[in-house]
């Protein structure tokens, strides 16, 4: 009998020691920092690869983790709230509904902006920029399924520059979301999440450290034959002068904007800075990490966007904002090393989007491409239009690169739409600047491309979506040719990197082809979590340690 008991202690013991976290089925690093660069082309990893530096963040990414070099977004429009969205969900916005950063709402009859919530209050600032929510967005993140899956012990927080960025990473169920109040410098929240900013958050915005990187300037991080060898010449015409006529290019004056002025911190590196500050703060006021579940970080840093928006991925500007974020990351990893652990926690990197090189660099240097003036296109149509079925205006204008009709206009006036559609696609169809232009409602039956049609079908969400849709010739970008943009299928906007590094991640690199859906599975797979509600990733297993 002595025997006996021993031996059903021996089994019970083994039983518990089987369940315990160590355990290589149910293991899960302290905590999850998902890392998305707003505007960034996966071919700057190695482009800047040389100036990057051997303790910076993207060398010990690639050299000490996992590189998916072949990763693709796989839907249209390529733009910021999609990238954010299709990243934590794993879906894309047929299924999740972010159709675009803005849309028009064809059961509200209204322009939609992605995170907007007019049921939420602002918290932390006066004036409207914090009625935000994740509610437009229908389907779970890997956030909410962590959550969920540890009956919301994990803690989740979601911090940017950009509200967008904060909040749909973040997911519906997020502990909190902080992004930054151009009006007042300060990171602010709203009543979706709390009523009151923390104590520490209040803090934070108390130091004002926005002033105090104004007062750093923007100065040249490199000696200048490094950009004169690898960059355009400095202050192109086609470039943007965001800090004014008197500043057209490199080194700039900050200063000017110290107690005032606040949105501009956005369009220099010290924007990155300061996203990377604020994520400190939160995960040791929030002690993330240490909590004795899986915590989760999410964080987007949207300078890069802004900076690549006014000048172009050949710039000076858009080199030393990489090599200060590289430096920035390369910090944020060591303070991610000494506060929750070496090899305590998982990391992965990518985009929400690439660029287009700015079309007038384009054609200086003899590639196709070029400016397209939209709100003109939109116009001469609704002049044609007005010609032929006598009303106007029956488009209400161009949304994610697709024409968007007045329907109710249409349906009142017992218009025909499928003419109207005709007249459009045989305008369109005659522009030297247009690809393809089709009916979307008819899309199945549309001779296209297979990757063109399969990216368009994925982004086509019929409440939220066009009526027409055109696709540009390669190299040609909305706008007047200064600056660029992205949004469309191409390469250019569509190759993002991808990184993995830390807790659970092997070192090596695969080169065939994933995509950016393939990065909530993955993370699922990693925490031993259910995929998001709209999922259509696979997991990239060749990521993990088995």
């Amino acid at each position: 009998m002595k025997h006996f008991f021993l031996l059903v202690l021996f089994v019970i013991n083994g039983a518990i020691i089987y369940a315990q976290p160590s355990d290589p089925g149910i293991a899960r690093p302290r905590l999850v920092v998902g890392i998305v660069i707003d505007q960034m082309r996966w071919d700057y990893l190695y482009r800047y690869y040389s100036v990057f530096k051997p303790d910076g963040g993207f060398k010990r990414l690639l050299n000490n983790g996992f590189t998916c070099d072949n990763t693709l977004i796989p839907y249209t429009p390529t733009v910021t709230a999609c990238g954010h969205t299709c990243v934590y969900t794993g879906s894309v916005p047929a299924i999740h509904g972010i159709t675009g950063n803005e849309w028009f709402d064809n059961i509200q009859n209204r322009t939609v902006y992605c995170s907007e919530d007019n049921a939420v209050e602002t918290v932390g600032a006066a004036g409207n920029a914090g009625k935000m929510s994740p509610r437009n967005m229908i389907t779970t993140t890997v956030t909410d399924e962590l959550r969920l899956a540890t009956n919301f012990q994990s803690k989740v927080i979601g911090i940017a520059i950009k509200d967008r960025g904060a909040i749909l990473p973040a997911g519906h169920a997020a502990n909190a979301a902080y992004w930054y109040d151009y009006a007042s410098g300060n990171f602010i929240t709203s009543t979706y999440y709390m009523n009151e900013l923390p104590a520490w958050v209040q803090q934070f915005n108390g130091r004002k450290i926005v002033d105090s990187l104004f007062k750093l300037n923007w100065n040249l991080s490199l000696p200048k034959d490094i950009y004169e060898k690898n960059c355009t010449l400095d202050a192109e015409p086609y470039e943007h002068k965001p800090f004014g006529g008197d500043q057209p290019a490199m080194p700039y004056d900050l200063t000017r904007y110290v107690g005032k002025s606040y949105s501009m911190i956005a369009a220099t590196p010290q924007g990155n800075t300061l996203t990377a500050e604020m994520a400190k703060a939160a995960l040791l006021a929030e002690k993330l990490g240490s909590s004795g579940t899986t915590d989760f970080l999410a964080i987007s840093f949207s300078s890069p966007d802004y900076i690549g928006h006014s000048f172009g991925p050949n710039s000076w500007e858009q080199l030393d904002d990489f090599v200060k974020l590289d430096d920035v990351l390369g910090n944020f990893l060591d303070f991610l090393d000494a506060n929750v652990g070496k090899d305590q926690y998982s990391v992965f990197l990518t985009a929400d989007h690439g660029v287009a090189h700015v079309p007038l660099f384009s054609q200086e240097h003899k590639l196709p491409g070029g400016p397209v003036d939209m709100e003109k296109m939109a116009g001469d149509l609704n002049g044609l239009l007005k010609q032929q079925f006598g009303k106007d205006p029956i488009i209400t204008g161009i949304y994610n690169y697709q024409l968007v009709f007045d329907n109710r206009l249409i349906k009142s006036s017992k218009l025909d739409r499928k003419k109207i559609i005709q007249s459009c696609i045989d305008y369109l169809q005659q522009q030297d600047v247009i690809a393809q232009a089709f009916d979307l409602g008819e899309l199945s039956g549309t001779t296209l491309n297979s990757t063109q049609k399969q990216m368009t079908a994925n982004g086509y969400f019929p409440i939220r979506s066009g009526d027409v849709q055109l696709i540009l010739k390669p190299g040609y970008v909305e706008g007047d040719g200064i600056g660029t943009s992205h949004g469309l299928w191409n390469p250019y906007d569509s190759h993002i990197p991808l990184l993995w590094y830390g807790w659970g991640i092997k070192h090596g690199k695969t080169n065939r082809e994933t995509y950016m859906t393939d990065i909530a599975a993955t993370v699922a797979a990693l925490l031993h979590i259910q995929m998001p509600s709209g999922s259509v990733g696979k997991v990239i297993e060749e990521v993990m340690i088995k």
